[in-house]
Parts: C-alpha cells; sequence; structure tokens
C-alpha cells in the first residue's frame, strides 16, 4: 500500500488516534500488538507482513503517540515498536546535568540521536518512506497556537510550492517536538521556511488525545480531503495510555498553594481536555467500545449519543490506572502509583501487563465487519 491509494476518498476509511502519555505508551502498544495480530489473521489470511499501516489509512499520535503513529506509519510492527520503547527507555529519560535540572529533568540529545538513527535523518514529513497519511500535535511556544502537522499533500501548508512548506521539515525533529514535554525536556527548535520556532509536547494543547482533531482533518473542507462521514464509512479507532484520577477526599483549601497549582492544574487541564476529545468522538459517532466517561453520561456506547445520523463508528480503548480500574482488569498485584507517572521506566514491565489485559478485551468483530 502506498500513501497515494491512501489518499483516495473510496470509504471505507480507517483512522487510529494515539494519547500521549510519556512511557506509559507502553500500555497502548500492548494494545496494538494484539489488535495487529487480529487483524492479520482476519484481514490477511496469517500473512506475516501485514502491518498496521496496511488496515489504517491515516494515523495520528501526539507526544509518545506521535512516535507511534510515525514509525506505524513507516511500516514497523507494533512488536518492532515496542522492542524499541523497551530497548531504549533508558536512554530517551536520561537526566539531565546538575545544572540543567533548574530548566528541564531530562537530557534530549541521546533521544533525538535515537529518533534520527530510528526514522532517518534525512527522512521528511513528505517522505514516499510513510505508507499512511500521518498527522502529529505539537504546540508552536512561539506563536502560543497548537500544530496539528501532517503529511496530507492537500494541505494548505503542504503545497510544494511554498518557501515554507511543512513536508520538507524533518520527521525526527518534529516527532522529538511533539514529545518536548516542559519540564520534563528541553523544546525543540524547527526552522520552517526562513523562520525558527521553538515546539513543545503537543500534551499541553487540547490535542493530547488527537482523536476528534483527527476525524475533522479528514472530514472538514479546509483540510481538502473530505472523506465521506457515515458509521459504515469511516472507522476511527482511539487507543490512551491510561488515565490517573487523583481524587481526595482529605483535600483542604489550605492545602491548594502555589506548588500544589503548579503541579496538578496541568495535569488536570490534559486529563479534562482528552476527556472532552473522547466526548466529542462518542457524541458524534457511534460509540462501539468505551470505559466510563463519567458517573452521569456513563460509556455511550450504542445509540447513547446525539440523536440523528451517526458520523463515523468509533471505538475507545484505555484504562484507569487507579486501584479500581487495575482491581477490575484483575491486576491487583500492581501498584497504581507505581504506573502513573509519565517516566515510571522502572515499571515497564508493570505497563505492560495493564497493556495486556486491557488488550484482552478487543472484540475484532468490531474491526472487521463492515470494514
Amino acid at each position: 500500500m502506498t500513501i497515494q491509494s491512501k489518499l483516495r476518498p473510496l470509504p471505507p476509511k480507517k483512522l487510529l488516534a494515539l494519547d500521549g502519555g510519556g512511557i506509559r505508551g507502553v500500555i497502548t502498544l500492548e494494545v496494538l500488538i494484539r489488535l495487529e495480530a487480529l487483524l492479520r489473521e482476519t484481514k490477511a489470511a496469517g500473512n506475516p507482513e501485514f502491518r498496521l499501516c496496511d488496515y489504517f489509512d491515516y494515523i495520528a499520535g501526539t507526544s509518545t503517540g506521535a512516535v507511534i503513529a510515525t514509525c506505524l506509519s513507516l511500516g514497523m510492527s507494533a512488536t518492532e515498536v515496542r522492542d524499541f520503547y523497551h530497548s531504549t527507555c533508558k536512554q530517551t529519560f536520561s537526566p539531565a546535568g546538575y545544572l540543567q535540572r533548574f530548566r528541564y529533568k531530562y537530557e534530549d540529545d541521546k533521544f533525538s540521536a535515537l529518533l534520527r538513527e530510528v526514522l532517518g535523518a534525512e527522512t521528511t514529513l513528505g517522505s514516499e518512506k510513510l505508507r499512511t497519511l500521518l498527522m502529529m500535535v505539537m504546540r508552536n511556544a512561539v506563536t502560543d497556537s497548537p500544530w496539528p502537522v501532517s503529511n496530507n499533500p492537500y494541505a494548505k501548508f503542504n503545497d510544494r510550492s511554498l518557501p515554507a512548506c511543512n513536508l520538507d521539515i524533518p520527521l525526527w525533529q518534529l516527532v522529538r517536538a511533539s514529545t518536548a514535554a516542559p519540564t520534563y525536556f528541553p523544546p525543540e527548535r524547527v526552522r520552517v521556511g526562513d523562520q525558527d520556532f521553538l515546539f513543545v509536547d503537543g500534551g499541553v494543547t487540547p490535542y493530547n488525545n488527537p482523536a476528534f482533531q483527527l476525524f475533522l482533518m479528514a472530514t472538514l473542507k479546509p483540510y481538502r480531503l473530505q472523506w465521506p462521514t457515515g458509521p459504515d464509512k469511516l472507522l476511527l479507532v482511539s487507543v490512551g495510555t491510561g488515565t490517573t484520577p487523583h481524587a481526595n477526599a482529605a483535600l483542604r483549601a489550605e492545602d491548594m498553594n502555589m506548588l500544589y497549582n503548579a503541579s496538578a492544574v496541568p495535569t488536570a487541564l490534559m486529563f479534562a481536555a482528552s476527556v472532552e476529545q473522547d466526548l466529542l468522538c462518542r457524541v458524534f459517532g457511534k460509540c462501539l467500545v468505551g470505559p466510563s466517561l463519567d458517573s452521569e453520561l456513563g460509556d455511550l456506547v450504542g445509540d447513547e449519543g446525539l440523536p440523528g445520523a451517526k458520523l463515523f463508528t468509533y471505538l475507545r480503548l484505555n484504562a484507569e490506572l487507579s486501584r479500581t480500574g487495575l482491581d477490575d482488569l484483575g491486576l491487583n498485584n500492581i501498584q497504581p502509583e507505581n504506573i502513573q507517572l509519565m517516566d515510571s521506566v522502572e515499571h515497564v514491565a508493570e505497563l505492560q501487563e495493564v497493556g495486556r489485559a486491557l488488550a484482552e478485551r478487543i472484540q475484532i468483530g468490531q474491526f472487521v465487519t463492515p470494514f
């Protein structure tokens, strides 16, 4: 399959959206490994060369999701991406020097080198090596705006006649920019045409969960793809890295000082934005799978969303990394605090357990009929 074949608007079209979440992307990968194996047997007659890029037409990711999305789009298997994560996670989260730690926790040189090695130092966003449409999200700190960047050749800023064509940007730099979480990593400086911009993690935009934005970029007229909508024409699969609710019944007003707010407010906003993206997908799409959103809305599975015609079929695969959520997955041996942080590199094996338990709940029939 080539990207040209993916561009054709003939339905059905299949979209895959991957959340941010640091090393918790290991959860996502275990889900994708099982999904790839099931699709290989049902859609490719056991062909060992089958990859998720052969099934999905458009793959999007934010932060760690951008790393996974890019690797999948380049034709790597989900297992190969997981092996990459396992072999490099400690290099990725390499502690910064003592003086640098006043600005960020980890240095980026080793991670940047790994990205250049795996993705190719000369590979650009417009490379023919990419086998699907690809979108990743970052935040341009200079212009104070979210940047959902794609390799869609019809997109306004991908015009080859422009002096600042996005397709000419090195792919590894865009991935590095999408993962530049403030306080964790330094920003990434990217040259676009004759101007330099500083980019930080897309997780500090409304699109840490990029699912609904991906749907819009596949269907809205300004993005110039305009793929047909309908539950039998468009499938959107969204995979999370686990939610980490921090309910605190003992919280006092005097506890909510500047230090508390500095650590709690950004996380709370990211969580709320991710839930909102999920909610929009369940309202406008026909939701087949998804955990409960909250105690009032429930899961909106089936026809519980907005009345009227649905715009796509939607599946949300995610886990709650609380004591209750882990127990529900049968994982009472795992302590929530060990796996909730984005840099829990010492607990990768436990994150794998969570991903595998979640993956066991995949119903392959939801992916192959009518898709």
